[in-house]
Parts: structure tokens; sequence; C-alpha cells
């Protein structure tokens, strides 16, 4: 079976992806699975689901709270693994883990991609995995059914870029900045650049994410792009109304007009 990443960005065309990034078990599991089902109603084409950890370096502030308050919920690997089997009952968005090493090592790589990849996953960002020691490590390069997202920075030298885009597979997850994740700054005016130089080496679709937190930041963003990324404004807006009982709602009301603006350019 085609891979639901490959598959939903053939159905889109020219028009530009949006992906939504949530924390997996934020606020709690049963809210989280709302959320989702709540995004991917709204539109998204592709969600992102953060595996909470405990010390996510390439994670803002935001987003930090947010495994924080997955944790605190009760959020294990195994909880995210449920959470996406009830999610695949009666959804078929793709989806991708954005995940660090250490939870993928604790549950032992190769089940890992094996287990997800069988409840319903679609593809993994490992944050913290150079793609120069994925080269390195045989096993670190077996994704059993996963499709590798590759992250690459504005301020990557050339040839990196080149390299970087030529291992490419899904899509490929460009930063509209340096830095850690969060809304605090808007893209970049020149992530366009940045675009036109990854796409110079590959077919790859490639999505833009940082700072994008307004319907005109989104459709800036789907003009140069293959698809637009939000997460750490939707991860605010659950954090503001983690404990009301429309949380799911809220999320899917604020999300849709940032959906709607990428669908809009083409």
């Amino acid at each position: 079976m085609k891979n639901r990443i490959d598959q939903r960005f053939e159905e889109l065309g020219s028009q530009a992806a949006f992906v939504a990034y949530v924390c997996a078990c934020d606020p709690n599991m049963e809210k989280s699975l709302e959320i989702i089902k709540g995004l991917a109603d709204a539109g998204a084409d592709i969600i992102e689901l953060g595996v909470p950890f405990s010390d996510p370096l390439a994670d803002g502030v935001v987003n930090q709270l947010a495994a924080e308050r997955a944790l605190k919920a009760g959020a294990t690997t195994l909880k995210v693994l449920e959470l996406l089997k009830k999610f695949r009952k009666t959804h078929q968005t793709p989806i991708v883990l954005f995940t660090y090493l250490n939870p993928v090592y604790t549950y032992g790589f190769e089940d890992f991609h094996k287990d997800f990849a069988e409840a319903g996953a679609d593809g993994i960002l490992l944050l913290d995995l150079p793609p120069d020691e994925a080269k390195k490590n045989e096993e670190l390069t077996n994704q059993a059914g996963l499709k590798s997202i590759t992250l690459i920075a504005p301020n990557s030298p050339d040839a990196r870029i080149a390299d970087l885009a030529a291992q490419s597979e899904g899509f490929i997850y460009a930063l509209s900045r340096t830095g850690v994740t969060g809304a605090q700054a808007a893209p970049s005016a020149s992530i366009g650049e940045t675009v036109a130089k990854i796409k110079a080496h590959t077919q790859t679709p490639v999505c833009v994410g940082f700072g994008i937190g307004t319907a005109e930041q989104s459709s800036m963003v789907a003009s140069v792009s293959d698809g637009v990324v939000v997460g750490s404004a939707i991860v605010q807006i659950v954090a503001e109304n983690a404990h009301s009982e429309d949380v799911a709602a809220k999320v899917a009301a604020f999300a849709k007009p940032l959906i709607d603006a990428a669908k809009e350019v083409s």
C-alpha cells in the first residue's frame, strides 16, 4: 500500500499541504484524541504527533510545557501507540511522529518503528539524529515502513542542503528561521530562497514551519512552498483551553482560517 504521505501530496497536486503539530496526550489522552480528530476534520493534510519526552531540547517553551502536561497526565510511548490506533479507527490523515532518540531507544528502535508503522504512523522526524550519524549506523536508517522526514535549516551550507535533499522522503521540513520551535518570531522573508535552493536538488515536497501563527503568514508561506507547518500556535490554544470541555473545538476553530489560507494558494 502506498504511504499515506505520498498519497496525500499526489492528491493535493499544486495545492499546498497544511501540517498541524500537537503533542500526543496533551492535555490528556481523551482530549488529545478529540483534538487530532478535530484538526483532521478541519482540513489538516498531515498531523505531526509529538511523542512526550522529558528533555525536548529542540522545542521552545510552549511545546516543552505541552510535553510536561502530557507526562503529568500519564503519557507513555505505549499510550501514544494506543492513541494512534484509536485515531486510525475513524481517520486516514497521514501521521508523522515528532520525537527524540531517547524514547525510541527506550522502547527498542526496531520494535518502535515496526509497532508504530503497523498502528498507522506514516513518517518519523527524529529531532536529535544528525543525518551524518544515521548514515553510519544501519539500524538508524531502517525505518520499517516509516518515511524518514528530513529537517533543513535556512543557514545550512549549499553542499549540505544538496546532500540532505537527495536523501529525503515523504516531505522535507524546512525551517523558516533558526532556533527552537515557537511562534514568537515570524517566518523569515527569505524563506522562498531557501525553498528554491532545496527544490533544485529534489522532487520531494518542501513544507515550511517555525513562527507561523496567522492566516496571513500561512498564505505567504504556502505561496513559496509545498506546505505550511503550524505547531506552537496550535499548542498554545491547547494550553489556554486545557481544562475546557470543548478544547478540541477551539483548536479546530483556530486552525481552520490558517488551513483555508494555505489552500487558497496554488
